[in-house]
């Protein structure tokens, strides 16, 4: 009996061993798991992928993240704050160790960039700024100096006289107001008589439509401002079916479409941001931000002033 006894302490502890052995094997297998979790995710919500525009500024952030060895999740707002509110308590759950943000509209974005800020998530906003939450920076292009740029082509190539259009971004966006600010200080002390100025929101339809209504209601129109190159080719639109002839029209972001305007002749002139390059730049800061490095609060971005005679440089 004592013999047996101790074949059945042996086995107990046999039992035990192989037992513990198996929790050693367990704990060390997830190891890898987690090194496998080591790639952060960065967030991307989007104002819209409807315009060439932000899909390059996605398309700059994704080639920068594969670069530097993080996952990009992008999410699009279809250009409805509400819907972009969502998107960021969505992408929140998701992981992510930073927020990258392009707003549609600077006021209504802040609700959206607190809910980032409560779960300790940094905040970088792209193209458009937020006028509320905690932002670590913003990276743009100089929006009032790219309208300003616009405004005094207009002003040079009218000789400070005539009547001239400006059609509007989404209201409350800081990129609208921006370059409508900088059109506005072109313009002033000039001759330039500003005879419309309406939102269009940004989008080739409505720019057309709005357009449209501008034509019949303006006998004389010189030109047309429009603070993006979706408005502008909708407004060449409006124009070519109107017939009205000798009205130039000046966009701003330099998108193929607009670059192919100018070759054609339809349109004057386009400011040329860098959408790719913000986009790239977003995900580089990001990286300094994880990185615990210092970063400025605001990162600008070069702009240029596109016409016939440079055209082709952007090929």
């Amino acid at each position: 009996m004592e013999r047996k006894s101790v074949k059945r302490v042996l086995g107990v502890l046999v039992t035990l061993f192989l037992v513990a052995g198996l929790v050693v094997g367990c704990t060390g297998g997830t190891k890898p798991e987690q090194g496998q979790q080591e790639q952060k995710k960065i967030g991307l919500v989007i104002s819209t992928l409807n315009n060439p525009f932000f899909v390059t500024l996605r398309d700059g952030a994704q080639q920068k993240a594969d670069e530097l060895g993080y996952e990009l999740v992008v999410l699009d707002s279809q250009n409805d704050s509400s819907k972009e509110y969502s998107n960021v308590q969505d992408i929140l759950q998701q992981g992510i160790s930073l927020l990258l943000i392009n707003p549609v509209d600077s006021d209504a974005v802040a609700n959206a960039v607190k809910l980032a800020n409560d779960a300790n998530i940094p905040v970088i906003t792209l193209d458009r700024g937020a006028n509320g939450g905690e932002v670590v920076t913003h990276i743009a292009s100089d929006n009032v100096a790219g309208g300003k740029m616009a405004g005094e082509y207009i002003v040079q190539q009218l000789g400070g006289k005539g009547k001239v259009v400006q059609l509007e971004g989404i209201p409350g966006a800081s990129s609208a107001r921006d370059r409508g600010k900088g059109f506005m200080e072109a313009i002033e002390g000039t001759e330039i008589e500003l005879v419309a100025s309406q939102p269009a929101d940004f989008d080739r339809t409505k720019g057309m439509t709005v357009m449209q209504n501008i034509l019949q209601a303006q006998p004389e129109i010189d030109a047309v401002f429009a603070q993006n190159d979706e408005m502008a080719l909708g407004a060449v639109q409006a124009i070519e079916s109107a017939g009205r002839q000798g009205i130039m029209v000046v966009g701003f972001d330099a998108i193929d479409d607009a670059l192919q305007a100018i070759k054609d002749g339809k349109m004057a002139a386009t400011v040329a941001q860098q959408p790719d390059r913000i986009g790239s730049l977003g995900v580089e800061y990001a990286d300094k931000v994880l990185k615990g490095e210092e970063v400025p609060t605001y990162v600008p971005v070069d702009l240029k002033l596109i016409t016939k005679d440079n055209v082709d440089t952007l090929d």
